[in-house]
């Protein structure tokens, strides 16, 4: 279908009408100006010309505020396959990805670049420490300082909230800090940088007397204190999600490459995927400040798992924060928005997390949605009644882009040699063939 102005519209894509009266409004041809050419090719603006983006060069020149993004569609609309080919194409930048993979769908991907995933499993030979925030300086007296204590111990925290489903009270969040402090004792002792969650966990149910004299209570009710969090906690180490995060990371792991990629779908149907996708988003976090690495995209696919959980939502949120200080591009995956209300009760402190989340990502785009979402979504994206309007009718690979205070209707487009490495479909196709869509362009 041939739009105003002679611009190809996709399919379905209703187009403006108007007499030749207003020809002259129309005329000469105007095309959007997009926003620049440095950066991404993401594919052609349906308005006319190509669009490019990249939230580093965005938020140098003030367009945006924060480099952070969140990409919203329903299944089969084509944000995987977005996503993975933004990632492909910004290593041409010299720019990095770590990728939370909690469906084990980037492994394509991993091919392409040449890496292997981190797969992590219950009783797996992998295993990443959560709290080994890195960073360690040595003073002139011997002593060591951590300037991330209080990320460890925020995580820490955050951990046993989501785990126990409430609230930590202040004896448990003492506890916590007393334990802390014994297990970086413990591994100052053994010659290790951090402390790991079996060193918390003993640490809880076994607490020193000095610990106890130091909060003005007794041992007995120290160990009471801590109980219930140790409780939760020990799942972790020696329950049914053991030998993940139980230990110190594994030696020879590799952080140098373009693409780090960890694998959770090994665990992705337990109920407790939102805390071990909390444990490997800190690892990750943990490990762009010991590598000294900037300009890193960081992926957090099904991101509904993590703010299910009020602590870890609390987390994520202070994580978000810092992607201008790290130098860190966050970019979370959902599927519709209503996901961000069903985190919790409606005027609940999950919910406003969730939106707080969507707050502190300047650049949203927004593929497909049902009917039944389009007026939450231009409620929580302030989207105009016609944006609104196209939400519902946008083809495959069609997305609106909300950057900063514009808006683009973009058409993402792949490349021929592209395709094989962000197919998700292929379960649907027929044996020995690849699944090709004509609905998204190509090269």
């Amino acid at each position: 279908m041939i739009g105003p102005l002679g611009v190809r519209l996709p399919p379905g894509m209703p187009a403006h009408v108007a007499t030749s009266r207003h020809l002259c409004a129309a005329y000469p041809l105007v095309a959007e100006a997009g926003l620049g050419h440095e950066g991404v090719l993401i594919g052609r603006d349906v308005l006319g010309g190509s669009f490019v983006y990249d939230p580093f060069t965005l938020y140098r020149r003030g367009v945006v505020t924060n480099p952070n993004m969140v990409v919203i569609g329903q299944i089969g609309r084509g944000k995987s396959s977005f996503v993975k080919s933004y990632l492909w194409r910004q290593a041409v930048f010299g720019r990095s990805a770590w990728v939370i993979d909690p469906k084990g769908e980037y492994g394509p991907l991993c091919r392409a670049w040449g890496v292997t995933p981190v797969a992590l499993r219950p009783g797996g030979p992998v295993r990443l420490n959560p709290l080994d925030t890195g960073e360690v300086v040595i003073t002139e007296g011997g002593d060591r300082t951590d300037e991330h204590a209080a990320r460890r111990t925020a995580l820490t925290a955050s951990l046993a909230v989501s785990c126990l489903g409430r609230d930590l009270l202040p004896r448990e969040r003492a506890a916590i800090d007393a334990a802390l402090a014994a297990a970086d004792a413990a591994a100052r002792t053994g010659s290790m940088l951090a402390p790991t969650l079996p060193q918390v966990v003993e640490a809880l149910l076994d607490p020193g007397a000095d610990a106890a004299a130091a909060l003005r209570t007794t041992r007995a009710e120290l160990v009471e204190d801590g109980r219930d969090v140790a409780l939760e906690l020990r799942r972790l180490v020696h329950g049914d999600l053991r030998g993940m995060f139980d230990g110190p990371t594994t030696e020879g792991l590799r952080l140098d490459g373009p693409l780090v990629v960890l694998d959770l779908s090994a665990v992705y149907h337990s109920p407790a995927l939102g805390v071990l996708m909390a444990c490997a988003a800190a690892w990750l976090q943990s490990a762009v400040r010991a590598t000294h690495r900037n300009q890193i995209l960081l992926v957090v696919d099904e991101a509904w798992a993590i703010l299910g959980n009020l602590g870890v939502a609390r987390w994520l949120q202070s994580s978000w924060k810092l992607s201008r200080a790290l130098g860190v591009a966050n970019i979370a995956i959902l599927h519709r928005l209503s996901d961000l209300a069903a985190v919790g009760s409606a005027g609940s402190e999950q919910v406003g997390l969730a939106e707080g989340l969507l707050a502190d990502s300047e650049t949203r785009v927004v593929y497909a949605q049902s009917p039944g979402e389009v007026a939450r979504t231009g409620e929580l994206l302030g989207l105009t009644d016609t944006e609104a309007d196209l939400v519902s009718t946008l083809h495959r690979g069609t997305a609106l882009w909300k950057v900063g205070r514009r808006s683009f209707l973009v058409e993402h487009h792949l490349g021929r040699g592209e395709r094989w490495m962000v197919d998700t479909d292929r379960a649907m196709a027929d044996p020995g063939q690849a699944v090709l869509d004509d609905r998204e362009p190509q090269w």
